[in-house]
């Protein structure tokens, strides 16, 4: 069984190596920075509930608690006078700006999957894209709002997350890749996905989250900066790393094998 996990876990690896997986983490950790947390700031402010959006989800998506948390939140604070100089016109333009942050998405998946690119009229499914993905991160950093405190809570809004992330995920593979590729062969990405996430968490409670105190004093701001920096590039891997994973499982798992007197499958 050993050597089983080992085989796997180097084919696996390899083709990561193929793809640039490092390469495509740090791209999204650096787009989505600059990026994503603008549109999410400003889409926050401009809601009628806590204006907390991406830090948020930063807290949340690292585990973080008491000070690490506060160094994060101030960090990503939207500044009281936001909500009055925001404009409709600024939101698109901020939604403009992370069209790229979709595109570098997409066009890992369609590496992972060894589909061509999509064609440039495809624009409009990064736009619509890019508005799931604030919708769906929004939902997730406000539903301790709507969940209520408490262990039943907690519980409640872990699941919540969980479902919403792995419906995502999956729907979104799916939607960037022009349906080029079945229901079927994406699920199991999608849950990889959810469960690197988690696995992720957990690390970043243990390992960023004391690193985040001790260089805030030491750097200030760009102390807190580099370590969300590192932890989104953890995001990014853990990103295009699942949907590898689901992409082997799918292709080299026993119930994949075509009957031997059946055409070879496309997905």
């Amino acid at each position: 069984m050993g050597r089983f996990i080992r085989i796997r876990s180097t084919r696996v690896w390899q083709r990561g190596r193929e793809v640039e997986l490092m390469h495509r983490a740090m791209g999204f950790a650096a787009l989505g920075l600059v990026t994503i947390a603008p549109l999410l700031i400003v889409v926050a402010a401009t809601a009628p509930i806590q204006e907390r959006g991406f830090a948020q989800w930063v807290v949340d998506g690292m585990g973080l608690t008491g000070r690490p948390a506060d160094a994060v939140q101030d960090l990503f604070a939207a500044p009281g006078k936001v909500l009055s100089t925001t404009s409709v016109l600024s939101v698109v333009l901020l939604a403009l700006f992370g069209v790229p942050f979709a595109g570098s998405v997409q066009t890992g998946y369609e590496k992972v999957w060894g589909l061509a690119a999509g064609r440039w009229h495809t624009v409009w499914r990064r736009v619509a894209w890019l508005a799931a993905l604030t919708a769906y991160l929004f939902a997730v950093a406000h539903s301790g709002d709507v969940l209520g405190p408490g262990a039943l809570g907690t519980w409640a809004r872990i699941g919540l997350s969980s479902l919403l992330g792995a419906l995502f995920f999956w729907w979104g593979q799916r939607f960037l890749l022009g349906g080029r590729i079945s229901w079927r062969a994406l699920l199991p990405g999608a849950i990889a996905t959810m469960v690197g996430l988690g696995g992720l968490r957990l690390f970043s409670s243990l390992v960023f989250s004391p690193l985040i105190v001790s260089n805030a004093v030491s750097y200030g701001s760009v102390g807190t900066v580099l370590i969300v920096t590192s932890w989104l590039v953890g995001v990014g891997f853990v990103v295009f790393g699942g949907a590898l994973v689901g992409r082997y499982w799918y292709l080299h798992e026993p119930h994949y094998i075509p009957h031997p007197h059946s055409r070879s499958r496309k997905h």
